[in-house]
């Protein structure tokens, strides 16, 4: 995980991924793609809405490390969902986010580059306390460093639900304090 998060660092990769957006609108509107534009428009509200709920976790670190993942180098592009619309109880997020970073780290080094790798993380709030769906598609090259991993990761509730050459579905549970 990048350390180094400055203000300027993220209003400047953030005007970025928003110029970026404004183009594709505009681009198709002035294609005459208004239903194109409208569906782009949509997206933005589905992800600014996931983007306020997981600012809203209480989990200041886990959230910094998923909100500024995409301006990573990772070989995956993340997209996330908080399913619950409440504030949350307090979990270990020092342990999901050291575990989450550390994950993603040894994904970038078991996947194929220049692939389309990608990687949703699905958070919901349940009775005892958060579960955590990693579910990953795209081109897996060194499934033993994978397996090493997850074998290893015994301070976190860790299920692995399956395991493929092009697909990974993760499920860590975290009790509430």
């Amino acid at each position: 995980m990048e350390k180094n998060w400055d203000v300027v660092r993220v209003l400047r990769h953030s005007r970025h991924d928003w110029l970026n957006r404004l183009q594709l609108i505009k681009g198709n509107l002035d294609l005459n793609r208004v239903d194109r534009a409208k569906a782009i428009v949509d997206q933005i509200i589905i992800e600014t809405q996931h983007e306020s709920k997981l600012s809203n976790l209480k989990m200041p670190t886990f959230a910094t490390l998923l909100l500024t993942a995409n301006w990573e180098k990772h070989l995956f592009q993340l997209d996330y969902e908080v399913l619950h619309e409440t504030e949350t109880k307090p979990v270990n997020e020092s342990e999901i986010t050291k575990w989450t970073a550390s994950f993603f780290a040894v994904l970038d080094r078991s996947v194929e580059a220049f692939q389309e790798n990608s990687l949703s993380i699905c958070i919901d709030q349940v009775t005892d306390g958060i579960r955590f769906f990693f579910d990953f598609s795209g081109i897996i090259t060194e499934t033993a460093l994978l397996k090493e991993f997850l074998e290893q990761s015994v301070e976190a509730a860790v299920t692995v639900k399956s395991f493929l050459d092009s697909e990974l579905s993760i499920e860590v549970f975290m009790p509430f304090r």
